[in-house]
């Protein structure tokens, strides 16, 4: 039988559960059907902090399918600012994104910024998902290829959301990994404004973000440090 990687990894999320759930309960009876298709609807399993991600100076160039089938390419956006957000429709973090995602969308899209959602998901269930919670940015479906996306922009792992940001000139300033909140997205977008005006170099603008996050509580990020 035949599975595609994206399954395949899938189905070792599930082992993985399986395995931790025996550990609880001595139990290793159950077993996932081998032909099931199993989505990852499970909660990502616990497992060591993800290492910093090696973020490319620029924006990898590639082109997926959006859910009318039509192959789109991040070209497409040249000239923006971008922010690409990492998803699936399984992921409960993902889900909780979605209104300030599209809250962003509605008030920074006007200034030159797009937001750009890649769901590493099933087309057919992205489609189901959206059609009862609205996305109001762009979105795209990434099956395997979407793995291939996500390591261009230096992220290894798995663990969803993590969150790209981009200025004008494509360069990547940074790379957020875990949800995302609004004070940390608002810090973002001012550098990315002050370096898309020439005001700061993509260097220092980088740092400056670095700075700006390690000021936010970390569970959170939702007070600043005193």
């Amino acid at each position: 039988m035949n599975i595609k990687p994206l399954t395949a990894t899938f189905i070792g999320f599930a082992i993985l559960g399986l395995a931790v759930l025996g550990a609880f309960w001595h139990d290793h009876r159950d077993m996932t059907p081998a032909g099931s298709r199993i989505t990852a609807r499970l909660p990502t399993p616990a497992a060591a902090p993800d290492p910093e991600p090696q973020v490319p100076q620029i924006r990898p160039i590639f082109a997926l399918k959006d859910l009318e089938g039509k192959t789109r390419s991040i070209t497409e956006w040249d000239g923006k600012s971008l922010i690409v957000n990492f998803w699936a429709t399984w992921c409960a973090p993902c889900r909780r994104e979605i209104p300030l995602l599209n809250s962003i969308s509605a008030e920074y899209g006007p200034k030159g910024f797009e937001i750009v959602g890649i769901a590493i998901d099933f087309a057919d269930d992205v489609k189901k998902f959206t059609a009862t919670v609205p996305l109001h940015y762009s979105l795209l479906v990434g099956e395997d290829d979407g793995l291939e996306v996500a390591r261009g922009f230096g992220v290894q792992s798995l663990a969803f959301p993590f969150t790209a940001f981009v200025d004008a000139r494509g360069e990547v300033l940074a790379v957020h990994l875990g949800e995302l909140h609004a004070p940390q997205a608002k810090a973002i977008i001012s550098v990315i404004v002050s370096v898309n005006e020439g005001k700061m170099s993509a260097s220092d603008g980088r740092l400056a973000i670095k700075t700006a996050l390690e000021r936010l509580t970390p569970d959170t990020a939702d007070t600043p440090k005193s």
